[in-house]
């Protein structure tokens, strides 16, 4: 088993935590009609729902927001984090936006028009929404390793290059709109993608002339996760790795609220498309603000552009991934099946395995983390076929590839005590597993249902 890595940083300041009742919770989830979003966070002892804008500030950060220049158009807040994209990515432009998602908003309509595909290794709930809003298709493709969650194979979340070529041969490369690398691979556990495969479907997206684009959001434990794995990558650097991973894309979209270790901002980066930047900025001008700040304050482009820097820093990604590795380990030896091996921020429990009596459509991982949150106040997240909008065709509900609870862990945020708190829940509820029961949806939005459906138990 993986010891605790200690963290390298100590702590000055600190948010106190309550820890309810059973009966609270009962009373808490009911009234937040069982969907894990609307439950108010004082009633979550520990919140592992995302780790996105989750994260402790660090000191640097802090002092950089208090000269924050707040200046309508032109900040040097705003020059200094264009200028850590230059330097980080190798992009010569760089886009500010509030968010991941709104990067996605701004970005996709400028790649994707209607009735065309997007073709991902599989793209997360936020960027098959805008795929959806541009009347596109978002098709996935991850390869066929990470649907066995027990198989341990060092990059889960690469693309299956073979069925992406298939692909575009069947439906022909004019209707392609954009290739999505998603880096980690949230929905497939928080899975690398390797440089190699960086460089395959790079080479098909060049064949073909389609626009590669990665979605960011976790560069840095990616990065880590190609040094720690990747042949020949044990001695180069994270910003080393990270440049060449990024020179394979043609564009990104990034929120910079994981690995940019901060609690609100987004990034747009084109390497050197002066035309689709200038679309980029058109659209920002409308959707997000202003260019140089694109909804963000200058305090926030001060602490985004510190935090990018950060995030790259080989004791802090130790830590960070040790973490998980930690607590994957203790959840395994107690008999959890888990997403193996583990990613880089978060354990995605195999909830099809935990309640294989639970049928996709009354959504096993939701039934899990539901529980979980009854059993120990620990907030997660289903990451499986609730999370799935019903065809917007049928309006049947589709089956998710892989029903996983993920339980996030924030940067920077909790220890070791509350790391052997979350397995002893997550452990205490396999023994009672068969008597747990699935949920109805009883109301739902057409998009992204997920974050505000309103759900009963099944009797």
């Amino acid at each position: 088993m993986s010891d605790y890595i200690a963290e390298p940083f100590r702590i000055k300041m600190v948010e106190p935590l309550r820890m309810t009742t059973r009966e609270e919770r009962e009373a808490a989830i009911e009234k937040a009609n069982y969907n894990m979003f609307a439950l108010p966070g004082k009633d979550v002892y520990i919140d592992l729902l995302t780790d996105s804008g989750t994260n402790a500030m660090s000191d640097a950060q802090w002092a950089g927001m208090m000269i924050g220049d707040e200046s309508y158009a032109g900040s040097s807040s705003y020059y200094k984090l264009r200028d850590a994209v230059q330097d980080i990515f190798g992009y010569r432009y760089g886009q500010p936006v509030h968010q991941g998602r709104a990067a996605e908003k701004v970005l996709f309509p400028c790649l994707l028009k209607e009735g065309q595909y997007s073709v991902s290794n599989t793209h997360f709930d936020t960027t098959r929404g805008h795929v959806g809003l541009c009347k596109a298709t978002p098709i996935d493709l991850v390869t066929k390793e990470a649907l066995d969650t027990e198989k341990d194979y060092p990059f889960k979340g690469n693309m299956d290059v073979d069925k992406l070529e298939n692909f575009i041969r069947e439906k022909g490369a004019d209707n392609i709109g954009v290739i999505i690398m998603t880096i980690t691979n949230n929905s497939a556990g928080g899975q690398p993608v390797s440089l190699a495969n960086m460089r395959q479907v790079a080479a098909v997206a060049r064949q073909y002339d389609i626009v590669l684009n990665i979605d960011a959001a976790r560069f840095a434990e990616n990065a880590m996760f190609i040094k720690q794995r990747e042949k020949d990558c044990e001695d180069r650097s994270i910003q080393d790795i990270t440049r060449e991973m990024f020179s394979y894309a043609d564009c990104f979209t990034m929120s910079g609220k994981k690995d940019g270790i901060v609690n609100i901002g987004g990034l747009i980066g084109v390497k050197e498309d002066e035309d689709l930047f200038t679309k980029v900025q058109s659209m920002t001008v409308p959707l997000e603000g202003f260019v140089t700040y694109g909804g963000l304050a200058g305090r926030d482009l001060e602490a985004l552009s510190i935090g990018l820097y950060e995030a790259l820093d080989e004791d802090y990604l130790e830590y960070r991934l040790g973490q998980i590795r930690y607590l994957g380990d203790i959840l395994r030896k107690g008999g959890i099946p888990i997403q193996y091996p583990t990613g880089g921020h978060a354990i995605f429990v195999d909830a099809r395995k935990v309640l294989p009596h639970i049928p996709f459509y009354e959504f096993p991982g939701q039934a899990l983390v539901i529980e979980t949150y009854l059993e120990g106040g620990v907030r997660g997240c289903d990451i499986g076929s609730y999370m799935l909008d019903p065809d917007p065709e049928t309006g049947e509900q589709p089956e998710a590839e892989m029903e996983f609870a993920r339980f996030c862990i924030p940067r920077r945020v909790y220890t070791q005590a509350h790391l052997d708190h979350i397995a002893r829940t997550l452990i205490a509820i396999k023994d009672k597993a068969d008597s747990l029961k699935g949920y109805r949806i009883v109301w739902q939005p057409k998009v992204l249902r997920h974050f505000t459906a309103k759900l009963q138990p099944l009797e």
